[in-house]
């Protein structure tokens, strides 16, 4: 078989980074900056900020202890804001408390109201609660029914108004706007061409969305304080009813997948569409609504949110650890455990190192288990390390920088690459804060 020509560069054989292929992600769609809170803690979406990360709370808004340690642990893994449910009297009673608390304990994030049905009844019976948030979010699907529809939705934009807070409008798939709907399905089917059912649902969640953000415009809520959000369970939906919000307004965007479900499946599903839009310029905070295990750890979702971001090149929350999946090269677990080992002492250290040495959070770590790619990716990285695969001699060089400084060996391994990481961090990062010191 006649081999074929190989192409120089010149010739054009690899872009040269000029095309939309390799362009990287499409600049962010300009949309109007949001303020959400006050203070310390206060944080922008839209507007061109970084993306936001959120999470919500599963506690019982009514029992305080549960809601503030929950909103504190989620605040310290990583979460800007926090939403927590506000679904009857106790609970928004009990919501300043949890304000004061969480401010006490030196957490500031600002906290975010769930209201559905009956949000217009419990800001306006429960004032300290209304002033004690930063946002609220209503559902223009259950706002309201019938004739009641706009008045309780007008007595929930006052409030905001009032109390100088921001709303997100948040429309949804499983509780859209009935009456919106059906005139949107009975106008299809007297048309000359309808379209298919999915597709009008699909328009409907959009209009509900802007529509309601115009009124609220109208009563006298400005735009710099309006979020919108059109939330379904399916990805290709979410990616098509997102294009459409974003295309129409200059609305801030919050992006996330409805009940995207529990452990792998919930991480691909909010991944693929979240990660999509992003990639188009698309969203200004995200929220990772996973369904935890019976007890699970909360916080998962903050985790999984800033990876998606720092992987995608959008923001950095902590050092990258790049560790090869193994084969059977590597039959030891000496370099799994020495991974996992660093990965989870890096997370630990994060919040003084953070405090010490600012930058940190852009280091690349690399834990390699064999001589195919151990000592090429370890010279990649900031400071890797090549672990004896199966058969190889026992000795595991580290690179700093590129270049091979020292060779590892013996059973205090990990601990002695720790020490070595930790001498990197602070030559690199501490001058910064010690010359400000002088």
């Amino acid at each position: 078989m006649q081999a074929s020509a190989v192409t120089s560069l010149s010739e054009g054989a690899i872009p040269t980074g000029t095309g939309p292929e390799i362009a990287g992600p499409s600049p962010r769609h300009r949309t109007v900056g949001v303020m959400v809170g006050s203070g310390e803690g206060a944080v922008t979406m839209g507007g061109g900020a970084p993306i936001v990360v959120q999470s919500m709370t599963n506690t019982d808004t009514a029992d305080i202890d549960g809601t503030v340690a929950q909103v504190a642990a989620l605040a310290r893994a990583g979460s800007e804001v926090v939403r927590i449910t506000v679904d009857r009297d106790e609970a928004a009673a009990a919501v300043p408390k949890i304000r004061d608390r969480l401010e006490r304990i030196g957490v500031h994030v600002p906290l975010i109201g769930d209201f559905h049905y009956i949000g217009h009844q419990l800001l306006s019976d429960h004032p300290a609660c209304a002033e004690a948030l930063a946002k609220y979010r209503i559902n223009p699907g259950n706002v309201g029914f019938k004739e009641k529809k706009d008045r309780q939705f007008s007595t929930i934009i006052e409030q905001a108004i009032r109390y100088g807070k921001t709303v997100r409008i948040g429309a949804n798939w499983g509780s859209l706007d009935e009456a919106l709907l059906t005139h949107m399905m009975d106008e299809n089917a007297r048309s000359a061409r309808p379209v298919d059912a999915r597709a009008v649902m699909r328009e409907a969640m959009v209009q509900s969305a802007l529509l309601s953000a115009a009124r609220a415009e109208e009563i006298g809520l400005p735009k710099n304080r309006i979020i919108l959000s059109a939330k379904v369970s399916a990805v290709q939906d979410l990616i098509a009813v997102y294009r459409e919000v974003a295309r129409r307004s200059d609305y801030a965007i919050h992006l996330g997948l409805t009940e995207a479900g529990m452990g792998s499946k919930g991480i691909v599903a909010a991944s693929a569409a979240i990660g999509v839009l992003l990639q188009e310029g698309i969203g200004d905070t995200i929220r990772y609504s996973l369904t935890p295990e019976p007890g699970g750890d909360r916080t998962i979702e903050v985790k999984v949110a800033q990876e998606l971001l720092q992987t995608m090149g959008f923001r950095t929350f902590v050092p990258l650890v790049a560790a090869c999946p193994g084969c059977g090269r590597t039959t030891s677990t000496t370099f799994q455990e020495l991974a996992r080992d660093i990965q989870n002492w890096i997370s630990a250290s994060m919040a003084e190192w953070k405090k010490s040495y600012p930058g940190v959070e852009g280091l690349n770590v690399a834990v390699m288990g064999c001589i195919v790619n151990g000592p090429g990716e370890s010279k990649h990285a900031d400071i890797g390390i090549s672990l004896p695969g199966t058969g190889e001699t026992p000795t595991a060089p580290v690179f700093i920088d590129g270049k091979k400084a020292m060779t590892l060996r013996g059973p205090t391994l990990a601990k002695d690459f720790e020490k070595v990481v930790t001498d990197y961090i602070e030559r690199r990062f501490g001058a910064g804060t010690r010359n400000a010191a002088e």
